[in-house]
């Protein structure tokens, strides 16, 4: 198999917030992509052989854990985690049930 499968795809909305998440995946020598959209993202197609996708909640319009819903849809199973700043009660429930491998609440240690 390809490379691909270690692709990292990060979608965040915040610039400053992906630029950061791309440092820190390039530093750790993974090959990764960045959205500011989830409709962006589903758009490219890129998502395919992606091992990991990882998503802020809050984003312009699809959120995370729809993202998440969108890519099982389309048969994409790469490792989900979500990120946020805006936790809720029994969100990071709902992110686990729906699939989510982690949740991280931001700001978070670049060794989670």
């Amino acid at each position: 198999m390809g490379r691909a499968i270690n692709k990292v795809i990060v979608v965040e909305d915040d610039e400053s917030m992906r630029e950061a998440l791309g440092r820190l995946l390039g530093a750790a020598g993974l090959e990764y992509a960045s959205y500011a959209s989830a409709e962006a993202l589903l758009a490219s197609g890129a998502f395919e052989g992606a091992g990991c996708v990882v998503s802020d909640m809050k984003l312009p319009a699809m959120s995370g854990l729809d993202l998440l819903a969108a890519l099982r849809a389309r048969g994409a199973r790469p490792c989900f985690i979500l990120i946020t700043a805006h936790d809720a009660p029994g969100l990071r429930e709902e992110a686990t049930r729906q699939g989510a491998a982690a949740y991280l609440t931001k700001p978070f240690h670049g060794a989670a």
